[in-house]
C-alpha cells in the first residue's frame, strides 16, 4: 500500500488524513534551506521513536530509538550531509531528540541518499504535526495518532508519492 500527499492531504488506502507540507510548497527543485516539500517517489528507509514517549509501534518496518546524542546533519560543508550524525558534532546538524513532541516519531524518507548531492536538501521526513498543522521546512507532518495509524499499513515496498 502506498502512501500519496497532496497539498494537505496524506493518504494510504482508504485512510485520508489533514497534513502539513513545506511553507514554500511541493516543487519539483528542492534545495537546502528553501522550505520546499519535494516532488517524487521515495521509500522509507528507517523510523525512528522516542521511547520514553512511545511505548509501542505496531510496524514490520526497521526501526531505531532515537537517543540524546542524535541528529542529522543539514550542512553541505560537512561530508556527513544529509546523514544520520551523533553530537557533539563541528558541523550543523538536527538534533532528533526534542522538548517538543514532533519527533516522538519520525519515518525517513530516501530523499537525496543515493548518491547525496551537496545542497540538494536534507532530512526529508514524514514526523507528528504541532496542534496547529504548522508549514514545515520541507517534510510532511500528521497527528500522532495518524502517524500511529499509517505505520501499521506500510511494509518495505511502500512507496511515498508526493505531488
Amino acid at each position: 500500500m502506498h502512501i500519496y500527499i497532496k497539498k494537505n492531504t496524506l493518504t494510504i488506502g482508504q485512510y485520508k488524513v489533514k497534513c502539513s507540507i513545506g511553507k514554500r510548497g511541493i516543487k519539483n527543485k528542492k534545495k537546502e534551506g528553501d522550505k520546499v516539500t519535494p516532488r517524487g517517489k521515495f521509500k522509507i528507509i528507517r523510523i525512528f521513536y522516542r521511547k520514553d514517549r512511545v511505548s509501542y509501534l505496531n510496524t514490520n518496518t526497521s526501526k531505531t530509538i532515537i537517543t540524546k546524542k542524535m541528529g542529522w546533519c543539514d550542512d553541505p560543508n560537512s561530508k556527513h550531509y544529509n546523514k544520520l550524525i551523533k553530537f557533539p558534532f563541528k558541523f550543523s546538524a538536527e538534533k532528533l531528540f526534542r522538548k517538543d513532541n514532533i519527533y516522538d516519531i519520525i519515518l525517513v524518507l530516501n530523499y537525496n541518499t543515493n548518491p547525496i548531492i551537496t545542497g540538494k536538501g536534507s532530512a526529508i521526513f514524514i514526523h507528528i504535526a504541532d496542534k496547529k498543522y504548522s508549514k514545515t521546512l520541507g517534510c510532511v507532518a500528521i497527528s500522532k495518532k495518524d502517524i500511529r495509524e499509517v505505520i501499521k499499513k506500510i511494509s518495505k515496498k511502500t512507496l511515498v508519492i508526493i505531488n
